[in-house]
């Protein structure tokens, strides 16, 4: 699948809302928490559309001190096994280590395998878990890092 990543900006958010209400039910982000994030500083948000403009996914990271926190990584159920995913976790990795980070962190439901297999590829270790984190489902988090090396100002 061909695959343009470019920056998600406000103006996109409501289209990516239903993408986000699929994949995500009772934990999915409301328009004004999108917003707030695209508005925060040391943010990264990346929207990865096919040729004809269709929305594939989206991803953003929070870049503060010397750990990146992937805040959230969605692929359209349409778009999914099609290496969409890691494009833009690609990217978002590409971006914390421009920003000097020294390591990139997320949570990742313990229940969805697909991304954790995504996650695992790209040489994040499991760290920690955080019970019952997602809610209302009562759904684990697995707290995953990846170390970079090489990033500008670190040693």
């Amino acid at each position: 699948m061909s695959a343009v990543l470019r920056p998600l900006r406000w103006w996109d958010v409501e289209a990516l809302l239903p993408v986000e209400a699929e994949l995500f039910g009772a934990s999915a982000w409301s328009g004004e928490l999108f917003w707030s994030e695209l508005a925060a500083p040391g943010r990264t948000y990346l929207l990865a559309e096919d040729d004809r403009g269709t929305l594939l996914g989206y991803a953003g990271l929070a870049l503060a001190g010397p750990d990146a926190d992937v805040q959230t990584l969605a692929v359209a159920p349409a778009a999914q096994r099609r290496g969409v995913g890691g494009l833009l976790l690609d990217a978002l990795v590409t971006a914390a280590r421009a920003g000097g980070a020294s390591a990139v962190l997320l949570e990742v439901r313990a229940d969805n395998e697909p991304a954790r297999a995504l996650y695992a590829a790209r040489g994040f270790e499991r760290i920690g878990v955080r019970r019952r984190y997602y809610q209302p489902e009562d759904v684990d988090a697995l707290v995953l890092r990846l170390r970079l090396s090489g990033s500008p100002g670190r040693s």
